[in-house]
């Protein structure tokens, strides 16, 4: 029996072109000829009756109503119910499953998936915290009476303060979301399996792929920068109206291609992760299993953002209410004043606040693009069997045919 899980990429997949091996009958076991011929000894036409019921007669019960005289059943029987070892029936997955499949292994696994994230949340508050507390300077302020050129060069400042302030928080939260998304990925792949992990194998397991997965964020990253700027970059180099027009154009048609290329590019990571694959590999395979389901992978992810957006607005409204009492300031203050001007009561409850909201997210959006990778696998490359079999389940040998 196979015990790995088989998720390198088969080589003659069907998404690869190549036709699978499709089962024929056996052939006759006494081996007197072909199949399907009639025996050469039949009976004279004409002469074919009905078995005999050995329980005619008189004082016999009537049979039941129907062929055969035994109990009916209404209709066609269904498909048998697909196997379920882990988290997820081996079938092509549907939304609700996916998103339900991420919340069970969450919490089958809390202890490693949840423990992990929280740490890893925990460290990451702290030194956004203290970046915001003593490192980023204050935003650049804008006169709303300035007009013409110094209006524009107040915007551009302001601009220029605010991306300043959030790179280090943005690349802290990145850096945060890879770890949890490695040990996530491992905790997924062997739920599906039904099999138990601890924190120490799935770090030992996921630890060789982080500077891969830290590489392939960072790529991907860059090419929507480069998409961004050759998008807007020829219309701020024009200055004028006609300029601002052309920049405006080429910022909406900037954010269609990078829309197209981050979700066609959503499961490079789990393809990293799971099949061992280079950082240009990961985007080729995303890419070709994206290749025909663009929009149910877009509608996926979309809803998985939604869900993470709403519990962010639901976990962060009382923690900011909390916050502004706890601080003493002004709710105008939120709007109006610079981070550094809040003390640290604020900066304190706020980030507990973003600590359970990271605790939670990362590792559920980690979880749903494991299973939608899965599922692509079972749509296109049969991966159910490959699963079924590293599970032990039976009558999964090396000999069952894929469908």
């Amino acid at each position: 029996m196979n015990d790995s899980p088989g998720w390198a990429s088969p080589g003659s997949a069907p998404s690869d072109g190549k036709e699978t091996a499709i089962p024929r009958p056996s052939d006759p076991q006494d081996g007197s000829g072909p199949t399907g011929q009639w025996s050469p000894e039949q009976p004279p036409p004409g002469q074919w009756s009905p078995p005999s019921n050995p329980g005619s007669g008189p004082g016999t019960r009537p049979p039941a109503p129907g062929w055969g005289g035994g109990p009916q059943r209404q209709g066609w029987a269904g498909p048998p119910p697909a196997a379920k070892p882990g988290v997820i029936p081996l079938r092509p997955l549907s939304l609700g499953e996916i998103l339900d499949g991420s919340v069970s292994a969450l919490r089958a696994h809390w202890r490693t998936a949840l423990g992990f994230s929280l740490a890893v949340s925990v460290v990451t508050q702290i030194a956004v915290v203290l970046l915001q507390r003593y490192v980023l300077p204050e935003p650049t302020s804008v006169d709303p009476n300035a007009t013409g050129s110094e209006a524009l060069r107040q915007a551009t400042d302001s601009a220029r303060s605010t991306l300043l302030s959030l790179a280090p928080a943005s690349l802290l939260s990145m850096i945060a979301t890879l770890f949890t998304a490695s040990v996530v990925t491992v905790v997924i792949s062997r739920s599906v399996l039904g099999r138990p992990t601890t924190l120490a194998d799935s770090w030992a397991e996921a630890r060789p792929r982080v500077l891969p997965l830290l590489g392939l964020t960072l790529l991907v990253s860059v090419i929507m920068a480069a998409i961004m700027a050759v998008g807007v970059g020829p219309g701020l180099l024009l200055g004028s109206e006609a300029g601002a027009a052309l920049a405006f154009l080429g910022f909406a048609a900037a954010c269609v291609v990078m829309l197209w290329l981050n979700v066609s590019f959503a499961l490079a990571a789990p393809a990293l992760m799971l099949e061992r694959q280079s950082i240009v590999a990961a985007l080729r395979r995303s890419a070709k299993l994206v290749r025909g389901a663009w929009w149910r992978t877009f509608g996926i992810l979309a809803l998985t953002y939604l869900l993470t957006f709403l519990l962010t607005f639901l976990v962060s409204i009382p923690f900011t209410a909390i916050a502004v009492i706890a601080d003493g300031t002004e709710v105008s203050d939120l709007f109006g004043s610079t981070t550094a001007s809040f003390g640290w009561p604020f900066l304190i409850v706020t980030g507990i606040g973003e600590v359970i909201v990271s605790t939670l997210i990362y590792p559920f959006v980690a979880g749903v693009m494991a299973l939608l990778y899965m599922d692509q696998r079972i749509r296109r490359e049969a991966l159910d069997l490959d699963l079924a079999r590293a599970a032990g389940l039976p009558g999964y040998g090396v000999d069952t045919p894929r469908s």
